[in-house]
């Protein structure tokens, strides 16, 4: 189970958080495209690198001469959805700046995006070998891993990531996701809460401890988080049907249908939710005649995640008192051990680093 000490419980309850990382060696006026949730394609974007003529053509096409194409170049080409393109200009990059980490990360996102998992995962590690620390390329790393079905080595990454950043609600959600894989429900579950109790605007969270509970056979438990997805974000397809689910699977047909047409509003290729409708519009006359009330959900999920917030303080709390009482237990026997030695020297020395 992953833990917050309290410095990050407090500080999740008092500001919201702004996942940081390390800027070393990153372009001077470039930016970090990243991935930022499960499921999700938002990229996260800064300012343009200095611009350099590129001789670069179309989606896919190979760097022509000897220009290299510019870190700005490359990133707009990432920016613009065209993923081959990137990705060839990035290898250009890189090969002409093999020293510059963010270079290497925005060539594993590339390739992520283009599908080619291999060539990410190595452009990632290339990225770590310069800076281990590098948090970004350890999240996005882990999520190609969870892809490609090493969900405990993703989760060794994530780990790694969170002693960087531990107030990371990316970072836990990603944990949750990697538990998940592993067959561990209940520390996904507690990752999943844990991710929201810092960041309590994390829909994807919302979403992914939803599915869950729709997994296990809690559709009615599904049903808060979930609401409360949909209300922060009404446009996404993907929460609307996993609402649509949680409603129908409730015995609520007439709300689970208007879930479904909301994820065909938002994407009307979205197959699994013209499904759920078209097995929901098949009840015809047969309707419950129970009413659910999506926003009083909403402020009951909004309810518990205080609850969560309330509990992982009070547990770092009494983590902190149990660890405090250890220490002064030990600086006793470090105590007496000088008394009894006459060793003024060395023993407090070790006494103290005894109880670090």
């Amino acid at each position: 189970m992953i833990r917050l000490t309290r410095t990050t419980a407090i500080a999740a309850m008092l500001v919201p958080l702004a996942a940081a990382c390390s800027h070393t060696d990153r372009p001077s006026a470039g930016s970090s495209g990243e991935a930022t949730t499960a499921g999700s394609t938002t990229v996260s974007t800064g300012a343009s690198a200095p611009a350099v003529e590129s001789t670069t053509g179309i989606r896919g096409a190979s760097v022509v001469g000897t220009v290299v194409p510019s870190y700005a170049d490359a990133e707009r080409a990432f920016h613009r959805g065209r993923y081959e393109e990137a990705a060839s200009m990035f290898e250009a990059y890189t090969e002409r700046d093999p020293d510059n980490a963010w270079g290497h990360y925005m060539l594993g996102l590339s390739a992520w995006k283009t599908g080619d998992h291999t060539r990410a995962l190595e452009a990632f590690d290339a990225a770590l070998r310069l800076e281990p620390t590098h948090r970004k390329s350890l999240l996005n790393s882990a999520r190609v891993l969870i892809e490609s079905g090493r969900p405990q080595d993703a989760l060794d990454r994530i780990e790694r990531a969170l002693a960087i950043e531990p107030l990371s609600s990316e970072g836990l959600r990603l944990a949750g996701r990697a538990h998940y894989e592993l067959g561990q429900v209940d520390q996904a579950i507690d990752a999943y809460q844990r991710a929201l109790a810092i960041d309590d605007r994390d829909v994807w969270a919302m979403n992914n401890l939803g599915y869950i509970y729709i997994q296990q056979g809690r559709s009615d438990s599904a049903l808060a988080p979930l609401a409360r997805a949909v209300e922060l974000r009404q446009n996404v397809p993907v929460f609307q049907n996993n609402l649509g689910t949680a409603l129908e699977r409730s015995g609520h047909f007439d709300p689970a249908r208007e879930a479904y047409q909301a994820a065909l509003t938002a994407d009307s290729t979205y197959s699994k939710a013209a499904v759920g409708l078209e097995r929901v519009t098949a009840h015809g006359a047969v309707s419950d005649s129970s009413t659910v009330d999506l926003a009083a959900l909403s402020q009951e999920f909004q309810g518990q995640v205080e609850q969560w917030r309330a509990r992982a303080a009070m547990a770092d709390s009494t983590q902190r008192s149990d660890t405090v009482a250890g220490a002064g237990a030990s600086a006793s026997r470090g105590a007496d051990s000088v008394q009894s030695t006459g060793d003024s020297i060395s023993s407090p020395t070790m006494a103290r680093d005894s109880t670090q």
